[in-house]
């Protein structure tokens, strides 16, 4: 039995009926573009090393254990959310498989090794520069929303170093950064190969896109069909309950 602190619960992870996560709401509570990266990405299922950065409480590697017996790591710097990921671990008896880093990602690649990675997710911070009323935020929101102590450069930077030459690397941010994606993506000699924008639902602007590149990979660009979180009636499309529920 694991203990909870503060306003924290445990919730079960959605269709995966067989893991549950420690979450609170005024710290950290995961959302879509962690469920959507997780389903989204290139996993190697039997062997292989996985790494996903800015991992909170630890969704993404709880959502990968499910797809593959990779090990996995996640790496965080607030050691709050930190504390949660490990107690999370625990909770589902995953020790074997996946463990966590606390630290900071721009250190990654000294402490973890260059190229010793098959796949790297993140879900990074969206905002780029921190709005003059963030600091009115709660602490941990902030954080994990803007660019206080990572730039978008930087994460794509330690991705590209972690990652073994024909590795993938996954990311999920706003549409309005993919050109900044694309551009760090060929900067530090990932390619882009596939890209999914998701949309609210019919007749609504995109307002996430999912990446994945290959690191030193060829041209070859596919762009997935879109994908539509509610119907126009308001209840989840088709797709998205697949997801979620894995009805």
């Amino acid at each position: 039995m694991v203990n909870l602190h503060g306003d924290e619960r445990i919730d079960f992870l959605l269709a995966e009926e067989n893991l549950r996560i420690i979450q609170s709401p005024s710290v950290f509570a995961f959302s879509l573009d962690a469920v959507l990266l997780a389903k989204f990405t290139y996993v190697p299922i039997k062997r292989g090393r996985i790494l996903d950065l800015c991992t909170g409480n630890g969704v993404i590697p709880f959502f990968l254990s499910n797809r593959s017996r990779a090990s996995i790591t996640g790496v965080e710097l607030q050691e709050r959310l930190y504390d949660m990921a490990v107690r999370n671990t625990a909770l589902n008896g995953l020790e074997g498989q996946i463990q966590f880093v606390h630290g900071d990602l721009k250190e990654m690649p000294s402490e973890l090794g260059n190229g010793q990675f098959d796949l790297v997710t993140c879900n990074p911070p969206y905002f780029p520069t921190p709005k003059d009323d963030y600091k009115n935020e709660n602490e941990h929101l902030a954080i994990a929303r803007h660019e206080i102590y990572c730039t978008l450069e930087d994460v794509v930077w330690a991705c590209s170093r972690l990652t073994k030459s024909g590795g993938k690397i996954s990311m999920v941010h706003r549409p309005g950064r993919l050109p900044d994606l694309i551009s760090l993506y060929r900067k530090y000699q990932v390619e882009p190969k596939r890209i999914q924008l998701v949309y609210p639902k019919p007749g609504k602007e995109a307002n996430m896109v999912l990446i994945e590149g290959a690191r030193d990979g060829k041209p070859d660009l596919k762009v997935l069909p879109p994908l539509y979180i509610y119907q126009e009636n308001g209840e989840y499309s088709d797709e998205m309950r697949k997801i979620l529920y894995g009805e």
